[in-house]
């Protein structure tokens, strides 16, 4: 598991020579994540996917909770009122469970991509003012290295907390 450690960078360059000693201390490049308010050019930094910076995976596991919960509960009034035999019960159930699943969980994703993730609003302000914010999704291990890296040489930037327990992938 990894830890997502926030910084805010005052500017473009402090971001690019945070991403540069970020690589240079072995911290690969698809665990950097560069957000900045929209229409600001990150061109030459990892910029910020829609999977960081939109609230899509907690509205896909939201929607598929709610998708298999009416799926279940549709095939279990379909299963008490139709003329259906005992071994195909539990298979209409289970069936319409896995269809409401995957249909949340689809049209859930489809409006979460849209939404700003409710982790970031915090750094709304500072965005807006022409700030970057970091994302680096680093070893559990090596949180107290980065960040004491990153505190001496950007003494400018400010650390902005950390989340435990980020996913290994994306």
């Amino acid at each position: 598991m990894r830890h997502r450690i926030y910084w805010l960078l005052p500017d473009l360059k402090s971001a690019r020579q945070v991403m540069d000693e970020l690589l240079l201390a072995r911290i690969e490049h698809r665990h950097l994540h560069f957000l900045a308010r929209p229409g600001l050019d990150l061109s030459g930094l990892h910029e910020a996917s829609a999977l960081q910076s939109s609230d899509l995976i907690s509205s896909a596991q939201r929607g598929l909770c709610v998708g298999a919960a009416l799926g279940a509960a549709a095939g279990a009034m379909l299963a008490a009122y139709a003329m259906l035999d005992d071994l195909t019960k539990p298979a209409i159930v289970g069936a319409l469970a896995a269809a409401g699943a995957f249909f949340g969980a689809w049209s859930a994703s489809l409006i979460g991509a849209s939404v700003p993730s409710r982790r970031l609003t915090r750094f709304q302000s500072a965005l807006d003012s022409g700030q970057i914010l970091l994302m680096a999704d680093v070893p559990h291990r090596r949180v107290p290295d980065v960040e004491a890296l990153l505190h001496t040489s950007h003494p400018n930037a400010h650390f902005e907390g950390h989340e435990p327990n980020v996913p290994a992938f994306p």
